[in-house]
């Protein structure tokens, strides 16, 4: 009698455990329908279009236009957030950064213009209006807008293809100008349109390997104002260079040129290495390029070193930007290949400015806003290609000039422009006898920090795949071109391989339970994981089931089952396979195809069928094709709910 009763206690137990099953996958079942494929589009064309509408209060909200104008205006204008609460403290750090970052910026800025095969002035012009702009419209405190050696390198070993900036140095200056509006055009909409995951394309392994090898390009470059060499090869590849470097060493070099620039090249390095150890002496690093400058200009003027071989920039014009805006060149005949070069150079800019960016960010603390930088690059060098600038951006160099001076805000970049306008309205002609071996000792003693061996080794050791990514960059910068290294298939086919092959071939794991939990996990991972003889769980490791993968799913998941046929001795033991949902986002026609095939293989085998935790879109679309009915409706919320259904049914069907 007592053991009936007992009986009875445990079956009205596993009644409501069995109910309390079933209610829990009724919650799944019946879940609301998921927004359909026009509300997604619509509300992300919304997003895009007015991603601040939930920001901006409405009339009828708060009675006010006034309100709406100025939360709009805080939105495209940060400045009207951080300036509100800007302190005399506030300006004090502001103002030694700029000064700071100025004594960096002015040699550093003519060096690169000429890295871009301009005149001296028009990197000093790049240093006046797009950090003017940024400085209104960018959300990053610390980054330090200007010329920077990538970019410079980019626009001087592709435009030359269009035209030779020696025969027509007035058409090449007008087609850097028509790249910059169109780079700014690309960045800017870019961010309008919420366009940043373009950017991301260029995966950091491709960037590190990238940017080495342009540092190697850049640095053999300076070889022609090291060596006082006059008649340089336009290549860029490092073959090409070193025949010149050869060519030139055993016929037209001068020696005094040389010395005048390793000398200085020492004096920048010995006080970079000064500055490391000592922190309090920051400033001495910064501002040891303009010290160089002055020196060395000095040195030519006084002993007429320029009567000797030396050769200075000579003229640099005087005064403010001009207007350009009748020089870009629309009606040029190369217009469709200006326009490719600015793409490239506009997604080569936003990589390494919201990159740098970032960085600080993380440090200090605070957040940028993606796209709203990008708008702010994209607006600054439309107004740039207006007033004789050329693709400006954020420098790492300068940008940690400018963090290492204290600054608070974008007020410091404020400061540097109005300090390089100072300087180009009063100091240029101090400028004329400026040996072009500084300017070449100057961009060298930049190039160290562009080449990350540490990094480089790091994605070794995480990831083969993108190393080979980042050494395909690295040889293509060096062996062929700058764009053939960014762009060809060394950098992008092998990132995109890695996506599909990640894509079409997803990994299936076992799972187990953990001792002592309902948790289940991989059973490679966690070794102490126990499985069930009688039910087989497997989870995809893909976000998406669909035409490119499904079948290969479909096999994978077989040949599982069929491995823990083999391994239990030819004994028929694995009743139920639970195929875990969890991870899966999405599924097409062609995955729901796969998932019935698998239903009928398992059943063919004496073997049933359950999923769990299905996502809403997955679930849906399962309930349209009726396969929740073709699996005997076993759909659960969990992994430990389906183990304990599907067990329960076999007790009970014994």
């Amino acid at each position: 009698m007592a053991s009936l009763a007992i009986e009875t206690v445990h079956q009205e137990n596993h009644d409501l455990e069995r109910n309390g099953h079933a209610e829990k996958a009724q919650w799944v079942l019946n879940a609301p329908e998921p927004p359909s494929l026009w509300q997604e589009l619509t509300g992300s064309v919304r997003e895009t279009v007015l991603p601040h509408a939930r920001r901006f209060p409405t009339v009828k909200d708060k009675g006010s236009l006034s309100k709406t104008v100025i939360s709009f205006l805080h939105a495209i204008f940060p400045i009207f957030c951080w300036c509100r609460n800007y302190k005399a403290t506030n300006f004090k750090n502001d103002l030694l950064a700029g000064l700071t970052l100025a004594s960096l910026c002015i040699p550093q800025s003519i060096g690169y213009a000429t890295l871009a095969k301009l005149d001296p002035q028009y990197g000093l012009y790049t240093s006046v209006i797009p950090p003017l702009i940024y400085a209104v419209m960018g959300t990053s405190r610390d980054l330090a807008i200007g010329p920077v050696a990538v970019v410079s390198l980019l626009l001087s070993s592709m435009i030359p293809k269009l035209e030779d900036p020696e025969a027509n140095p007035i058409l090449y200056r007008n087609l850097v100008l028509t790249t910059t509006f169109f780079a700014g055009i690309f960045q800017a909409a870019f961010g309008l349109f919420r366009l940043g995951f373009l950017v991301d394309f260029l995966s950091h392994a491709a960037i590190v390997g990238f940017v080495a090898g342009a540092a190697i390009v850049i640095g053999l470059q300076q070889m022609k104002g090291l060596l006082g060499i006059t008649h340089f090869t336009n290549k860029t590849d490092v073959i090409s260079v070193m025949e010149a470097i050869w060519r030139a060493v055993h016929h037209s070099w001068n020696p005094h040129n040389f010395i005048l620039g390793c000398s200085f090249l020492a004096f920048i390095l010995i006080t970079r290495f000064v500055g490391r150890r000592n922190r309090k002496l920051f400033w001495l690093p910064a501002i040891a390029p303009l010290i160089s400058v002055v020196l060395s200009t000095l040195l030519v003027y006084l002993t007429r070193a320029d009567k000797h071989g030396v050769m200075i920039i000579k003229h640099i014009k005087k005064g403010l930007n001009p207007s350009s805006v009748h020089q870009l060149q629309f009606n040029n005949p190369h217009i469709g290949e200006v326009a490719k070069i600015g793409l490239i150079v506009a997604v080569v800019a936003l990589t390494e400015a919201i990159a740098v960016g970032r960085s600080f960010a993380s440090i200090k603390g605070y957040h940028i806003n993606g796209n709203q930088e990008m708008v702010a690059i994209g607006f600054m060098n439309i107004l740039g290609s207006f007033t004789s600038c050329y693709v400006a951006t954020g420098s790492f160099s300068r940008s940690a000039v400018n963090f290492s001076a204290g600054c608070e805000t974008a007020m410091s970049n404020i400061v540097m422009a109005i300090t390089v306008i100072i300087s180009l309205e009063l100091f240029t002609r101090l400028l004329y006898y400026t040996p072009i071996a500084i300017l070449a000792a100057i961009i060298l003693s930049a190039l160290p920090g562009l080449v990350d061996l540490h990094e480089a080794y790091n994605i070794w050791k995480i990831d083969k795949l993108d190393f080979l990514a980042c050494a395909g960059a690295f040889i293509g910068v060096l062996f062929a071109s700058v764009e053939i290294g960014l762009l060809a298939a060394f950098q992008v086919t092998i990132s995109f391989v890695k996506i599909i092959i990640i894509s079409i071939r997803p990994g299936a794991e076992v799972l187990g339970r953990l001792p002592e939990t309902d948790i289940f996990c991989d059973v490679d991972q966690y070794p102490m994981a126990a499985k069930n003889p009688q039910v087989l769980i497997v989870r995809v490791k893909s976000g998406l089931l669909c035409f490119a993968n499904a079948n290969f799913v479909k096999e994978k998941i077989m040949k599982l089952a069929t491995e823990e046929e083999e391994g239990s001795k030819g004994k028929r033991t694995i009743q139920f396979v639970i195929l875990d949902m969890s991870n899966l986002m999405n599924i097409d026609v062609s995955g729901i195809t796969s998932l019935v095939e698998l239903h009928k293989n398992l059943a063919s085998s004496g073997m049933e069928l359950a999923i769990t935790n299905p996502t809403w879109q997955v679930i849906h679309k399962l309930r349209v094709a009726n396969f929740v009915t073709k699996i005997g409706g076993r759909v659960f919320l969990t992994i430990g709910e389906a183990v304990d259904a599907c067990l329960g049914a076999k007790m009970a069907a014994v």
